[in-house]
C-alpha cells in the first residue's frame, strides 16, 4: 500500500481539490485497492467541514464531486504517509518543522516540484480570489497528481519486483 497526503492551510481548497483529483486518477487506473488517498491542514480552522463551495464548483465542472472534510496534519502522519505533499512553500516548511526525522523529511515534496513541465512550484491559495482562481488550482493539481501518479506507478511495480527477489 501506498499512502499519499495533499497538505495546504485550511484543508479546503487546495488540497481537497487535489485529493479528489488523485482518487480519481488512482481508481481510473485500477489502483484503489493498493493506493491510499487523503489531505490535511497544516491548521485546523477550518476542521469538519467540506472544500470551499468554490473549489467544490471547480471540481463538478470537471465532473468531481468532493466529499472530504478537512482535518489537521498531526506528527503521526509523518510516519503515516509515504508521499506529504504541500501546495506551497509556506505549507511545506510548516511540514519540515514538525519532522523529526531525515526519513519524514524524504516523504515531503511540494507537488508541482513532481511535474518537469510546471513554470511553478507553488499552487497558489484561491481562497481570497475569483472562479479564475480556482480554475488554476484544478489545472495545476491535475498537472502535478498526472506526474505523481506516474510516480507511484513506478513505486508500485519496485516493490514488486522486490517482493520476487
Amino acid at each position: 500500500m501506498i499512502r499519499v497526503c495533499f497538505v495546504c492551510l485550511g484543508n479546503i481548497c487546495r488540497s481537497p481539490q487535489a485529493e479528489g483529483i488523485f482518487r480519481r486518477m488512482v481508481t481510473e487506473a485500477g489502483l484503489q485497492d493498493v493506493v491510499h488517498v487523503d489531505s490535511a491542514g497544516t491548521s485546523a480552522y477550518h476542521e469538519g467541514e467540506l472544500a470551499d463551495p468554490r473549489t467544490r464548483a471547480a471540481s463538478r465542472r470537471h465532473g468531481l464531486e468532493l466529499t472530504s472534510r478537512s482535518r489537521p496534519f498531526t506528527a503521526r502522519d509523518l510516519d503515516e504517509f509515504d508521499y506529504v505533499l504541500a501546495m506551497d512553500s509556506s505549507v511545506l516548511g510548516a511540514l519540515q518543522r514538525m519532522a523529526r526525522t531525515p526519513a519524514q523529511r524524504e516523504r515531503l515534496h511540494l507537488l508541482l516540484e513532481l511535474d518537469p513541465t510546471s513554470a511553478t512550484h507553488e499552487v497558489p491559495d484561491p481562497y481570497s480570489s475569483g472562479p479564475d482562481g480556482f480554475e488554476l488550482v484544478y489545472q495545476l493539481c491535475r498537472s502535478g497528481c498526472e506526474h505523481l501518479l506516474e510516480r507511484v506507478k513506478r513505486d508500485l511495480a519496485d516493490r514488486e519486483t522486490s517482493k520476487r527477489r
